[in-house]
């Protein structure tokens, strides 16, 4: 899994911007159909998830990284709450095409945001404002303690016999020995 030094170079937040340039391309197009609060509306919506996603990546905490990535996917959501409304109108109907691509678009951030935050929900790092040479340290032993750990284990089921006292399937589920 690749590791990003900066928010630009994310995926996630490559396909964001591209998500705000489709809105603004949308708004520029059907300026005179449009309300100017349903414009501003979606145009800061659609821009919420990019400037979220970047501002939660320089935070430095897993935790706050954490909230601004929901704040960017509830502005996705709002995004395609919009496009739903404008597609439903019969004076918007020229511009279906981009209002898909731009629903398109705003579903495909929201499930890459998710993918990310669940998988940061299972980490156990705390985030780069965190680390430092003693934590990576820490962080680096545990590793190699349960790799090592997962292949005594292994060997001890390939060369024991299944009835010998110290085989793996012998010992009390407690998590005790090796």
């Amino acid at each position: 899994m690749p590791t990003y030094k900066r928010f630009e170079d994310l995926p996630v937040w490559q396909e964001a911007i591209r998500l705000a340039e489709l809105a603004e391309d949308f708004l520029e197009a059907a300026e005179k159909r449009i309300t100017w609060s349903k414009r501003d509306q979606l145009d800061r919506a659609s821009l919420s998830v990019s400037n979220n996603i970047a501002e939660g990546f320089e935070r430095g905490t897993t935790n706050e990284l954490l909230a601004f990535l929901y704040i960017a996917r509830g502005s996705a959501g709002e995004v395609r709450s919009m496009g739903r409304f404008f597609e439903r109108r019969p004076r918007l109907r020229d511009f279906r095409s981009q209002i898909s691509n731009m629903i398109a678009t705003a579903e495909s951030c929201s499930r890459q945001i998710r993918a990310w935050a669940d998988s940061l929900q299972n980490s156990d790092i705390a985030g780069t404002r965190h680390l430092n040479d003693r934590t990576r340290a820490s962080y680096d032993k545990r590793k190699r303690a349960g790799d090592a750990k997962a292949y005594m284990r292994k060997l001890l089921e390939e060369h024991l016999p299944a009835d010998h006292p110290l085989h793996p399937k012998n010992r009390p589920a407690s998590g005790g020995g090796i």
